[in-house]
């Protein structure tokens, strides 16, 4: 299996920005595509899941009701509206085999990353 998310770039706060993550391979439905993000020196912060199997999805308090996690056939989607600030990151897509998880160390594959950059 094999991820790449794109999609990054400056948004103004306020604004959307939509993250992909193309996924190569065959994922089972049970298989769980989570959305982390990362700011340069702090630890990685879980942002949202939905299983393969479109079952869920399920969000961090602090995307909840901003935030849209979605799959079309081997792409999973991060709508991502209103947008503040505090949403600057490195946008990671990532897949887990043994079911949904909010920790990083519990998926198994991870695209390489996206710079989201939203100006105030």
């Amino acid at each position: 299996v094999q991820l790449q998310a794109s999609g990054g770039g400056w948004v103004q706060a306020g604004g959307s920005r939509r993250l992909s993550c193309e996924v190569s391979g065959r994922p089972y439905s049970s298989h769980v595509m989570g959305w982390f993000r990362q700011v340069t020196g702090k630890e990685r912060e879980f942002v949202a899941w939905i299983r393969w199997g479109t079952r869920g999805p399920y969000y961090a308090d602090s995307v909840k009701g901003r935030f849209t996690v979605a799959r079309d056939q081997n792409t999973v989607y991060l709508q991502m509206n209103s947008l503040k600030p505090e949403d600057t990151a490195v946008y990671y897509c990532a897949l887990a085999r043994r079911g949904a998880s909010m920790r990083g160390d519990e998926y198994d594959y991870w695209g390489q990353g996206t710079q989201v950059t939203v100006s105030s």
